[in-house]
């Protein structure tokens, strides 16, 4: 335990990914630069029967790999995905977690609804087989928390232990809470990020009962789905999959000779306070998170080159965004002014729900790192609704400071900044 330090400069060391486009880093970014996309028919379940049959799913991914047959046996794929995720992240950091320094290295990691597929799998056990069928580990893997405490089961990282959930902005907070976590002293080090697996038919159907799933353009593929800001979107579509980062006090991660993605520089988070589902008039709740993330440690309106958005594609919720987006940027966010890119990657994923913070966030690491901004696939037909500078293809870019940005149900809202890292 440390004493605090608000000046203390956090960093991001190592990443990890199971997704609809990669179940590792270097897949993912190659894909995501590419604009592969990875939404495709709906395969977890018989969607037969409903309008909208597309969904981003997570494929050849083995949880063997990751964890013992047991532990896969008495768990379900959010925790799989979490656990690989964040065993990815560890390696690519090069972290030596010990006994020297378990203590020191914890866990921020979350889910928007954590294990749904145990619970309604042991349901069925009970309507079908009765009560004494029901297995007795299904509650303890099954907790939105699991994840996270299966993470320092198998990591070793005994530190401080938490699990965030705030729905869609889920992946967001934890990784800007766990940097604020390291300058408070809590940990040296953190294994941040979020999972889900919320491809069940029963939401599937309550999304769509919502009103809330998109469809492809007429004639098009079902890949044209998601199209975030374009004019004629018309709703999200579902993903599934899990991002990890590894966040260090940036003396610490320099003294082992840590190689440094970027800084982790600005948080902020806050709520709408207004409705459960329909984000707020002029989106002032995610303006609101985005220039107090701003304001936290002084980063300069006009030094964000970038922005990692929401963007699920809904019509209202789109539009809101820009509308905050426009509250916070000003006249720079405008298409036309080519001066805050706007990289739109659920367009290729799906909405991860409470993983898509920590995904986008890994996307956003990114592009800070190799200066170079992947595309809104999908996007054709301006909508004045949505006056931002939608980047369509892959674009190389000088990348000073890059948000990302994510609204949840409940009208949670979150936001961090990342900072190129020069070596200073």
């Amino acid at each position: 335990m440390r004493a605090p330090d608000y000046n203390r400069r956090v960093v991001v060391t190592g990443l990890g990914v199971v997704s609809p486009v990669g179940n590792d880093k270097d897949t993912a970014w190659s894909n995501l630069i590419r604009g592969k996309s990875g939404i495709r028919e709906i395969t977890k379940f018989d969607a037969s029967r409903y309008e909208h049959r597309a969904a981003g799913e997570v494929v050849g991914f083995e949880a063997t790999d990751w964890l013992d047959a047991k532990a896969v046996r008495r768990s379900e794929p959010s925790l799989w995905y979490g656990v690989a995720a964040a065993k990815q992240a560890v390696a690519d950091a090069g972290l030596e977690i010990t006994d020297a320094n378990r203590e020191e290295v914890g866990v921020v990691f979350g889910s928007g609804a954590g294990g749904q597929v145990l619970m309604m799998d042991n349901w069925t056990v009970l309507r079908d087989k009765g009560p004494n069928r029901v297995a007795p580990t299904f509650i303890a893997n099954g907790l939105v928390d699991s994840t996270s405490g299966m993470i320092a089961i198998e990591t070793g990282a005994i530190g401080h232990n938490i699990c965030v959930v705030t729905a869609c902005s889920t992946g967001t907070n934890c990784v800007g809470e766990a940097a604020e976590i390291i300058r408070r002293g809590d940990a040296t080090a953190l294994i941040t990020g979020s999972t889900e697996m919320p491809l069940l038919e029963v939401a599937h159907a309550g999304f769509g009962n919502m009103r809330g799933l998109g469809s492809p353009r007429p004639g098009e593929p079902i890949s044209t789905v998601s199209r975030p800001f374009d004019k004629t979107r018309d709703g999200f579509v579902l993903g599934e999959g899990a991002a990890s980062l590894i966040l260090e006090d940036l003396e610490l991660a320099k003294a082992r000779g840590a190689r440094i993605y970027a800084e982790v520089i600005g948080y902020g988070s806050s709520a709408d306070g207004w409705d459960m589902i329909q984000p707020v008039e002029g989106g002032a709740g995610s303006a609101r998170a985005m220039r107090w993330a701003l304001e936290r440690r002084g980063v300069p309106a006009d030094e964000v080159d970038l922005i990692n958005p929401h963007g699920t594609s809904t019509p209202l919720g789109d539009k809101r965004e820009a509308e905050a987006i426009w509250a916070v940027f000003g006249e720079r966010a405008a298409a036309k002014r080519h001066e805050v890119a706007i990289s739109g990657t659920k367009s290729m994923t799906g909405h991860m729900m409470g993983a898509a913070g920590a995904f986008e966030a890994f996307a956003t690491v990114m592009s800070v790192a190799e200066q170079c901004v992947p595309p809104t696939l999908n996007y054709e037909e301006f909508d004045p609704d949505c006056d931002v500078w939608v980047v369509p293809e892959a674009t190389p870019l000088e990348i000073r400071h890059a948000l990302t940005n994510n609204i949840g149900l409940g009208g949670h809202n979150a936001a961090v900044i990342f900072k190129r890292y020069a070596g200073d």
